[in-house]
């Protein structure tokens, strides 16, 4: 499995289906990404110019929104997924 580091996050992007609008179904590259999905993997903090470790909100599990352009979209073992920093996390989903 991936394994952040820093204050990383790996996020498990919410499945996209395809949209039909008036009976036209749009392909999938002309439809907004999504914003929400499922951490998978956390990395072990941010490290303050102190060199004090600070733990992360979100935790493995956590359903997040997240900004529209944020991130590093990434492929492994066949399934997507998206890097962000832990900043770029809106909330999480309750």
């Amino acid at each position: 499995m991936l394994k952040p580091l820093g204050d990383r996050v790996i996020v498990r992007v919410a499945a996209q289906g395809e949209k039909e609008i008036g009976g036209i179904v749009l392909a999938a590259n002309t439809q907004e990404k999504p914003l929400t999905g499922e951490v998978v993997a956390t990395g072990s903090g941010r490290i303050t110019d102190a060199g004090q470790t600070l733990e992360l909100t979100v935790k493995t599990g956590d359903q997040v929104l997240f900004d529209k352009f944020a991130g590093q979209e990434l492929s492994y073992q066949g399934q997507d997924y998206l890097a962000l920093h832990e900043k770029d996390i809106i909330a999480i989903v309750d």
